[in-house]
């Protein structure tokens, strides 16, 4: 690694990335840059400011991502109808590309030598950031500490912040959070221990951002999405920005108490980790844009796109966003949205989404006429279907008259 002069440290103002700040300064003597991005994830971002102040940084950048983190980035996933191993809606893992072209960006426009990160050896999080830098600008170095010092337990942390006398915000009985948690607008997520143990039900006050199913409301909830192009634009008819309509699908889902998981995922680095997620929002559009395609979509493309599917959720779950493949994929899914146009209704009880409707206008391949038990007026020949069934079934006989040979 070439002499570091300047680097951009992805800073939260909490006790790792604060350590980070203090441990850059002391080992590379380096000037450092604090990026802070507000993904929705709740928490006031002015005290990073702050603290970053307070030990010295002069140059601070603090974003406002929020309506690109959704625009970008969830949605044109949400187009695939994502899903990494057929449960976890990838909310941690579609941040990551973000973060990485902004820490870059402001790399560049800082002219800094290199950036830093908090992800820890053994998660996922760290290949993601890195091969997102890798990416977009293979000059810019990256430092890993989790990966470079002996600080390796919460103790040492603490004892490094007493030993360089930096503020770290502590709980009123002095215990530590139980959980190492992630939030943005797409989901939150709860890791570490209690849930080290796959076998022991999470405890109920973890649970942040939905009602337990038992205790939501014991009356429905009825909800319509309206989509333009496999996009949702509206929520009951009223238009909303990307951000704005995420978030408000995330408090009505979180009051009836959907968008629970508890999975057991394998992570890229080789190990299997439990880990437990709330997103209520993201569970209703997955729901919703599937059933708008299942009247818009042409059946084979409809078949192709969930056979690319996991090939995609795996490449985003492993930080491949930047790659030539993703992009390739994403050309092919957008491209399929041209017709994903219309209205879809939905009922939310107790942690279920249900959906009871759907209308897509001049879009819809849907026809009654076809389908119908009634009389159809000629629009189907139903002795057709018997040539249909003939070449169809030709090979299976030939191969059935081999087997009896």
């Amino acid at each position: 690694m070439s002499e570091i002069k300047k680097v951009v440290l992805a800073y939260s103002g909490g006790l790792d990335t604060s350590v980070i700040l203090r441990w850059l300064q002391e080992t590379y003597g380096c000037e450092v840059v604090t990026y802070t991005a507000d993904l929705g994830q709740g928490e006031e971002l002015e005290p990073a400011r702050v603290k970053a102040t307070q030990m010295g940084v002069t140059e601070i950048v603090i974003d406002d991502v929020r309506e690109e983190f959704v625009r970008d980035f969830v949605f044109p996933m949400f187009r695939a109808n994502t899903l990494y191993e057929g449960e976890y809606l990838l909310g941690t893992s579609i941040a990551r590309p973000l973060i990485a072209k902004r820490l870059v960006e402001v790399a560049q426009e800082t002219g800094s030598d290199a950036v830093a990160h908090g992800a820890t050896g053994k998660g996922n999080d760290q290949v993601r950031f890195e091969l997102g830098v890798a990416a977009l600008d293979p000059s810019i170095q990256v430092i890993a500490p989790w990966r470079t010092w002996d600080l390796h337990s919460r103790e040492a942390l603490m004892a490094f912040c007493e030993q360089h006398q930096i503020q770290v915000e502590q709980k009123r009985d002095g215990e530590k959070s139980p959980y190492s948690m992630d939030a943005n607008l797409l989901h939150i997520s709860y890791e570490g221990g209690e849930l080290e143990d796959p076998n022991v039900e999470p405890a109920a006050p973890m649970w942040l951002w939905t009602t337990a199913p038992e205790h939501a409301p014991d009356e429905a909830q009825l909800v319509s999405i309206d989509f333009v192009e496999g996009d949702p634009v509206a929520v009951d008819g009223n238009a909303m920005t990307p951000a704005a309509l995420l978030a408000h699908l995330n408090q009505l889902a979180g009051r009836h108490g959907v968008g629970r998981v508890d999975i057991v995922e394998n992570r890229y680095v080789g190990m299997k980790a439990r880990g437990c997620y709330e997103t209520p929002g993201g569970t209703v559009l997955l729901k919703a844009h599937r059933a708008i395609e299942s009247i818009t979509l042409d059946r084979e493309l409809g078949h192709l796109k969930d056979e690319l599917m996991p090939r995609y959720a795996k490449l985003i779950y492993n930080g491949y966003w930047w790659s030539p493949e993703r992009r390739a994929l994403q050309a092919l899914i957008d491209q399929s949205q041209d017709a994903v146009t219309g209205r879809v209704q939905l009922k939310l009880y107790k942690g279920s989404v249900t959906v009871v409707g759907r209308e897509a206008g001049s879009n819809t391949l849907y026809d009654g006429n076809l389908v119908t038990f009634e009389d159809d007026a000629g629009a189907y020949d139903q002795k057709d279907a018997e040539g249909f069934i003939r070449l169809n079934a030709l090979r299976l006989k030939v191969d059935q008259r081999r087997r009896n040979r």
